[in-house]
């Protein structure tokens, strides 16, 4: 019998070497002891054998490509029994070659459990190692240390995750089952086990932060998490303290949430029939007037999109106003508001008037399309460009909408807003500034909508495209003006 003493702390070259000396000279696997040098008592270790000498006239020993990479794999694992498996496996591979592709075979898919064992382990070390910042640098470079506590041997074959990642800095990473450390030149992996000195960091507090932000307690499943988290992980891990408390809140806070997130906007034909239950249906009081239109406007079923929309968006203004502006269609607040122009582009509207010197209350403002068409997108609501025919079914409601304030100037904001005025489906940037004589001496003054401003990558090009509307609304204002006067 040959008794192999091993140190067995992941190093596959030291189990390679006897293996192969040992199968080399023929020695089947029951006549090898593979032990642990740390197991073997005083008397053992001077009695043991030399390895033997290999036969020079033996076969050279051959195992397929991927045999090593899951030898490598095993001898990290801390079972016992790991290097009298891998020999069988390499004593049984010389009569064998295809020995590996037999999932059934018992020691294959041992051998195969044991290298997914290490790493996953190895793949928990790159989740939960926390670094700790050293006072003082060397050389003008930050250290770190961390303290972990893995399963297998896994250190030095995870230390060049490590080195890839955080190379700007120098750091140790100790553990039970050997050191790694990192000196901006060299990877040094040292298989003695390490120290923790236990000290704490300000970075600590962020963790813990951190983990609380992210922390769903709606979707808290306590036994998947501890899976992908083990509690023995924790002790090293500054969020790890919040755990306890947030998984015995996790049901107070689901409740919390619900109370306070934002209900989906109720859909247009909910509040279609309680309008229909609310009017009578012989008409209205006042029709004739903006005040009419707009009821009517309410239970408007032109066009499907009325079916998703909160509400109809009317026009809203001064009714007898000089100046009208059309835009393209409501969005995501204007829906939810019901009024017109009180978003993102609204709010650079209202800027932009008021450096023109224009007041908001003077104009009648409006869109071509008085539901809010869009895409949802997660808990967003992603504005969709309306078609023609919806523009079409709408235009109905905007010709009602001039023929009742009158204005004489009609600046329209953007191409739906010209589309649905003149039914031109030119570029905008062929007709923009140049005003058009329509019927009744209205006239039409096309122009961006602010909306566009707000794409605008470029800071310079935003700032261009803000004085040339700016300009537009000045020239705008000044006919209104010459019309009035």
């Amino acid at each position: 019998m040959w008794t192999i003493p091993l140190l067995a702390r992941g190093d596959f070259s030291e189990w390679r070497d006897a293996a192969r000396a040992l199968a080399s000279a023929g020695i089947s696997p029951r006549e090898v002891d593979w032990r642990i040098k740390g197991d073997i008592e005083l008397f053992e270790a001077s009695t043991l054998p030399e390895l033997p000498v290999p036969d020079a006239a033996a076969p050279p020993l051959v195992v397929p490509q991927a045999f090593l990479p899951l030898a490598e794999a095993v001898v990290c694992h801390t079972d016992p029994g790991r290097f009298h498996l891998l020999y069988r496996l390499l004593w049984r591979l010389q009569s064998d070659r295809r020995l590996l592709e037999l999932t059934a075979d018992k020691d294959v898919a041992w051998a195969r459990l044991l290298a997914k064992n290490v790493a996953r382990d190895s793949h928990k070390m790159t989740a939960f190692v926390r670094f700790k910042e050293i006072a003082g640098e060397v050389e003008g470079r930050r250290r770190f240390f961390a303290w972990f506590e893995p399963t297998h041997f896994v250190v030095a074959r995870t230390a060049p995750f490590f080195r890839r990642r955080f190379a700007d800095m120098d750091w140790i990473i100790a553990t039970p089952k050997g050191t790694a450390s990192w000196n901006g030149e060299s990877l040094i992996a040292d298989m003695r086990p390490g120290e923790d000195p236990g000290h704490g960091d300000p970075t600590d507090a962020l963790w813990r932060t951190y983990y609380a932000s992210i922390f769903n307690p709606a979707r808290l499943k306590t036994k998947a998490m501890q899976a992908e988290m083990p509690k023995k992980y924790w002790r090293n891990l500054p969020e790890a303290a919040l755990i306890p408390e947030l998984i015995a809140n996790a049901e107070a806070n689901v409740r919390a949430m619900a109370e306070r997130a934002a209900s989906d906007p109720p859909t247009f034909h909910y509040r279609l029939q309680d309008l229909a239950q609310a009017m009578p249906s012989a008409g209205f009081a006042d029709v004739g007037t903006l005040g009419g239109l707009r009821e009517e406007a309410r239970r408007c079923t032109r066009c499907p999109l009325h079916c998703t929309a909160t509400q109809t968006v009317f026009g809203e203004g001064q009714e007898a106003a000089t100046m009208m502006m059309v835009g393209e269609q409501p969005g995501d607040q204007e829906d939810l508001a019901g009024r017109p122009f009180v978003g993102p582009a609204g709010k650079v509207l209202d800027g932009v008037l008021k450096e023109a010197g224009l007041a908001r209350e003077t104009l009648y403002l409006t869109n071509a399309v008085k539901h809010f068409k869009y895409q949802p997108r997660g808990k967003r609501r992603i504005h969709e460009k309306p078609n023609r025919g919806e523009i079409d079914h709408c235009r109905w409601w905007l010709t009602k909408e001039i023929e009742l304030v009158k204005p004489r100037i009609i600046v329209a904001l953007g191409a739906t807003a010209l589309y649905a005025l003149t039914g031109d489906r030119r570029p905008l940037s062929q007709v923009r500034s140049q005003p058009v004589a329509m019927e009744d001496n209205v006239v039409l003054y096309p122009t961006i909508h602010p909306s566009f401003l707000l794409r605008l990558p470029d800071e310079a090009e935003r700032r261009r495209q803000h004085a040339l509307f700016l300009e537009d609304i000045r020239d705008a204002g000044h006919l209104a003006k010459s019309f009035s006067g």
